[in-house]
Order: C-alpha cells, then sequence, then structure tokens
C-alpha cells in the first residue's frame, strides 16, 4: 500500500494544477467581461504609455490561457474576441492615440474636480487610480455618444442633399419629357396652322368675291 503512496499523491498534485489553471482562466474570463470593453488598456489589464512588446507578451499571454478551445467557460468566445479587439486597438497607432487622449482628459477633469495638481500625493493613490478609470469610462461613453450624434446627423444631412437630388433629378426628367412631347407635335402644329392660315385666306378671298359681284 505504501508503495502506491507516491503515485496517488502525484495524480493529487497534477489535479489540483489542473484545478488551479481552470481557475485562473475563469478569474482572468471574468475579469475581462466585467471591465468596461473600450477600454483597450482596462481589458488587456495594462496601464497607459506601456511599450509595444508588452501589449503582445501580455495578450499572448492571456489569450493562451482562455482559449475557448482551452477552456470549457461558457464566456470565454466573448472574452477572447474582446482581449483580440483590445490588443488590435492598442496595435493600432490612430486608435491608440485616441484612446490615449481620452485617458489624459479623465484625468485633467478628476484633477479639476478635486482641485489636484500634479504634484498631490492624492493622484498617485489607489482611490485616486480607480476614480481615474471611472471618469475615463464616462469620457470614452460621451465621446461615442458625440460620435453617434454627429453621424445621425450626417446621415440626416446626407438623406435631405440625396432628397433634393432625387427631385432635381425628377425635375429634369418631367422638364425632358415635355420637350420631347413637344417636339414630336411640332410638326402636327405647324401643319395644323399652315391648314388654318390657308383655311383663313381661302376663306377671304371668297368673301371678296361674293362682295365685289354684288356691287357689280
Amino acid at each position: 500500500m505504501a508503495k502506491d503512496e507516491p503515485e496517488i499523491e502525484g495524480d493529487i498534485d497534477a489535479e489540483l494544477e489542473a484545478a488551479g489553471r481552470e481557475l485562473d482562466k475563469d478569474t482572468e474570463i471574468e475579469r475581462i467581461m466585467n471591465v468596461f470593453k473600450l477600454n483597450a488598456y482596462a481589458v488587456l489589464d495594462l496601464q497607459p504609455g506601456v511599450p509595444a512588446s508588452d501589449i503582445k507578451k501580455v495578450y499572448r499571454n492571456k489569450s493562451l490561457l482562455i482559449h475557448p478551445d482551452k477552456t470549457t467557460n461558457p464566456k470565454a468566445p466573448d472574452a477572447f474576441d474582446r482581449l483580440k479587439k483590445a490588443q488590435t486597438t492598442l496595435s493600432d497607432d490612430k486608435e491608440r492615440a485616441e484612446l490615449d487622449e481620452h485617458i489624459a482628459d479623465a484625468r485633467m477633469l478628476l484633477m479639476r474636480e478635486r482641485k489636484l495638481t500634479a504634484d498631490d500625493e492624492e493622484t498617485r493613490g489607489a482611490e485616486f487610480a480607480k476614480a481615474w478609470r471611472e471618469k475615463t469610462t464616462w469620457v470614452i461613453m460621451d465621446n461615442e455618444k458625440r460620435k453617434r450624434r454627429q453621424m445621425e446627423a450626417q446621415l440626416r444631412e446626407e438623406g435631405r442633399q440625396q432628397k433634393k437630388e432625387e427631385e432635381e433629378l425628377a425635375e429634369r426628367k418631367r422638364k425632358r419629357a415635355h420637350d420631347e412631347a413637344w417636339e414630336k407635335t411640332r410638326d402636327s402644329r405647324i401643319n395644323n396652322w399652315r391648314d388654318y392660315q390657308q383655311g383663313k385666306a381661302s376663306g377671304e378671298g371668297k368673301k371678296k368675291k361674293k362682295k365685289m359681284k354684288i356691287v357689280g
């Protein structure tokens, strides 16, 4: 019996290690799903200003940890998609610069609200960091709302412009059809007018002859 104990202990250690890995996966998936998905730094659990090499390294480690093929957690696909989107955002210079600007604006607004300066100790505390991240969420959402309003206004303007162009096109078609119809009946009108003129002239001639006959 004692001979089998090391093997049993080894099995238990392997099971504990596997359970620990699954717990790590579940914990990371929950973390990703609970942070604001439009803040790529928060999704990757990184601080602004980190070098590109750190972004790649963290993304690789986390993506291997929570990959849907390596866990049965039903939230894994969504968490993995968010992770990938965050990595893509921070790998794009323009998108990362825009996010950095939002984060800087959030810090400035928070310091202004609390009447703080960059030298104040409070700006380096955990509570300020938490409030900063919350303010960043607000700034990003406010910017997204502004973008949506601008897009809706642009679509409305484009709709008005399109309607105007369609009305102008319809008017040109109507005028062209009118001109074409007028041109098609031109010869008929001319002939009718000539017939009318000839008839009128003939009638006047008969009247003159009749009058002359009476006088004679």
